[in-house]
């Protein structure tokens, strides 16, 4: 989905130097592979971990959130291709958040994004630039996509310990969506927006019957763990084409909590993907 008018108006961009790496943005996605899943969770161990009492999750009721888990095979971008998992709870900052009703608009209720509880890759240039310009919580891991006919599988692991295998299937209502990605993430204990501009198109099933996350035995999982995700899926999607635009964050509110997430060591990752 290499759209001109789309990616117009992006070069020459900001180039920022972060240690030894210099980017320029915006990060321009060209093409990627995308396989999605929401789950619901405890409510009580989400607001555990939020970095602002401004920040609300938003709520299914009966004592029960969301997370998402995504996983992106970035195959053309601007800064190299890499791979990336994204572990993600739905919420509104600084604004009522009535049950379910958010999740219903998505990009167009006002405020709500993703808070990015994790965000692991598989190429340390990627990490540093993630931590060092939105704070986002990267570390580097091992990252296996087998992309099929019928479905798309994700294992990641780090130093021989499984985190997780997500697997989605290729069923659904086919959908079109231009709506943007926003992201909330924590930088120098200031609280980052960031607003994606995406292209996408996807198939979407609610509570999939075919869609399935397996949890292993690292720190990472053992967070996920905690949160109580359910056994099956909420909804799923997977992506049958996709580009986006990674611009800088802007600072909406100071003095909030950390939240550094796993930092991992200072290997390379390491991405395979069959098709």
């Amino acid at each position: 989905m290499k759209s001109e008018k789309f990616f117009s108006g992006t070069r020459p961009g900001e180039k920022l130097k972060i240690g030894n790496l210099t980017v320029e943005l915006p990060i321009l996605y060209l093409r990627d592979d995308l396989l999605t899943a929401f789950f619901t969770c405890s409510l009580k161990r989400v607001k555990e971990i939020l970095p602002s009492e401004k920040l609300k999750p938003v709520s299914l009721g009966l004592g029960r959130a969301v997370v998402g888990i995504g996983c992106f095979n970035y195959i053309d971008t601007s800064i190299g291709s890499y791979g990336e998992v994204g572990v993600i709870i739905p919420v509104v900052h600084n604004r009522p958040c009535p049950p379910v009703f958010p999740l219903l608009l998505e990009a167009n209720y006002p405020s709500l994004g993703f808070l990015v509880m994790h965000l692991p890759v598989t190429a340390l240039a990627a990490r540093n630039a993630g931590r060092g310009i939105w704070g986002y919580t990267k570390f580097t891991t091992e990252m296996n996509f087998e992309i099929t006919p019928e479905a798309g599988t994700c294992e990641m692991s780090e130093g021989g310990k499984n985190i997780l295998r997500l697997t989605v299937k290729k069923r659904g209502m086919v959908r079109r969506d231009n709506r943007p990605l926003v992201t909330y993430s924590v930088l120098n204990r200031d609280l980052i927006y960031t607003n994606i501009p995406t292209r996408a198109i996807y198939l979407t099933s609610v509570v999939p019957s075919h869609s399935e996350l397996v949890l292993g035995d690292h720190p990472v999982a053992n967070t996920i763990r905690a949160l109580e995700p359910s056994k099956k899926a909420l909804m799923s999607r997977f992506y049958i084409e996709r580009s986006g635009i990674l611009p800088r964050g802007e600072v909406v509110e100071t003095g909030v909590k950390p939240l550094d997430g796993y930092l991992g060591g200072e290997q390379e990752g390491k991405l395979s993907v069959t098709y």
